[in-house]
């Protein structure tokens, strides 16, 4: 009997008369499985990703699913680019596939940082060394160095710095800290976290699939005519503004004059933004690197970041969250005393190993080093800029970020997507997947090693040449 076979076989022996299988069948196309005593089951299978569970049962809880759960549109973006890589190697399993789409860094973190993370996590095994749960705000000597480094002069302190394990995490803490009943905006296209945030806590109303977007978020197009800044007279004020710069996807920074007018737009409509800063060391102009470099953001703007495309922590998870004493809720009560108290209630801190390897980061060794990663990946978005260039395609970005925006005018961005991945083994990522305002683009990441880049670009030329 096959392991299948035992495994549905115990499960439809208990009581309860149901079970959960949990397969992969990938490698599987039909079978018929007869159980001695029981009954037979025909199993039809397709391509999917082995984390996939099928589900039978006979028995249901009384417990009801959140609802703003069903709003969710498919799949989120980049499991579903997983998804889609996957049943494409399946279908050609000798495929040379390149990854040029999820934002994942690939190169070494730099010895200087690891370094001092092994020394931390050895230290564990000592009297001296140990340490079990730290501050939830993060360690001290961190939130003083972050603070030095990132935010010197800016009137930013240790206090109002909050160590987390990334960006992303403490972007749905902030969607818990501010609740169900307030209003959002997001650039369109923007990272869908910030979108699907907000749909999970009801913030919304349901999808309108004729528009392809949220009811009750304010949509804020950010498009070549305007320079990928939206035009804010015609913005309606919502309670929450998310803004990412330099932006993903577009690979945009904001000028001053931008964020200048950005953050006088949120003080006349009494706006909370939540500014992303995560890419702030891919800056090569004089764009801001952080919201508060412009006057009066203390009041109406807190700042969300990361090491994880500085240091290659995307997989070591360390990020950062720095909330002003000087932003107030309409009643007067500091928006830092809610969100310590979100950081306390859901959150046991980040890894201490995490966090010595975030104060080598931040040393002059450290930093050093994670220019000279950056630069690597510049360098990677020169290439790849360069490379559509020379097609004749319309290529935004490249300059400040690591990602190259891509316009294929009158195309979907998905069956671009879909002709890229099946003609060249190169996985980019569907510009729709950011917003409606991202359809008839593709984003094209520059994180690779060297070789895949150049190997990539030379299939691009072939494919479009």
């Amino acid at each position: 009997m096959s392991a299948i076979q035992q495994n549905l076989s115990t499960s439809m022996a208990s009581p309860a008369s149901s079970f959960i299988a949990h397969y992969s069948f990938e490698n599987i196309k039909s079978t018929s499985i007869s159980i001695p005593g029981k009954f037979k089951v025909a199993v039809k299978c397709v391509a999917a990703p082995r984390e996939q569970v099928i589900y039978m049962s006979t028995y249901k809880t009384k417990v009801s699913r959140n609802e703003n759960m069903a709003k969710l549109q498919a799949g989120y973006l980049f499991p579903e680019i997983a998804r889609r890589k996957a049943a494409h190697m399946l279908k050609h399993p000798d495929a040379q596939v390149i990854s040029l789409g999820i934002g994942d860094t690939t190169e070494p973190i730099p010895e200087v940082i690891t370094s001092a993370m092994s020394k931390r996590s050895y230290g564990l095994s000592t009297v001296e060394g140990y340490s079990g749960y730290g501050a939830e705000q993060g360690e001290k000597q961190l939130r003083a160095a972050i603070a030095a480094t990132y935010y010197a002069d800016l009137g930013i302190e240790e206090g109002d710095i909050f160590v987390s394990d990334g960006a992303k995490s403490d972007i749905s803490r902030l969607q818990v800290l501010f609740g169900s009943k307030v209003t959002i905006s997001v650039q369109d296209p923007s990272y869908p976290a910030y979108v699907d945030s907000s749909v999970i806590l009801g913030q919304t109303g349901q999808f309108q699939k004729d528009i392809e977007q949220f009811e009750k978020i304010e949509y804020m197009k950010c498009t070549p005519e305007n320079g990928f800044f939206p035009d804010l007279s015609s913005v309606g004020r919502t309670d929450v503004i998310f803004f990412c710069s330099p932006n993903n996807p577009t690979g945009y920074a904001a000028s001053r004059d931008q964020l200048t007018r950005l953050v006088q737009f949120a003080k006349e409509n009494g706006s909370i933004i939540v500014y992303d800063s995560a890419y702030a060391m891919y800056v090569s102009d004089d764009s801001p690197r952080s919201i508060f470099e412009i006057p009066g953001a203390k009041e109406v703007a807190l700042e969300v970041s990361s090491f994880s495309k500085y240091a290659g922590f995307t997989g070591v998870r360390l990020g950062w969250t720095a909330v002003p004493k000087e932003l107030l809720y309409s009643d007067g009560f500091p928006v830092a005393k809610d969100f310590n108290r979100i950081v306390c209630t859901c959150f046991n801190g980040a890894s201490n190993i995490a966090q010595g390897g975030g104060v080598a980061c931040v040393s002059p060794e450290g930093i050093k080093a994670m220019h000279e990663v950056v630069g690597f990946y510049k360098e990677n978005t020169g290439i790849i800029v360069d490379t559509f260039d020379s097609l004749g395609f319309k290529v935004y970005g490249g300059k400040n970020a690591p990602y190259v925006w891509v316009h294929f005018p009158g195309q979907s961005s998905w069956e671009v997507f879909s002709e890229i991945l099946e003609k060249t083994d190169v996985v980019v990522t569907p510009g729709s997947g950011f917003g409606p305002g991202g359809e008839g683009f593709i984003r094209v990441s520059a994180f690779g090693h060297r070789e895949n880049v150049l190997e990539a670009c030379k299939r691009f030329k072939q494919l479009y040449k």
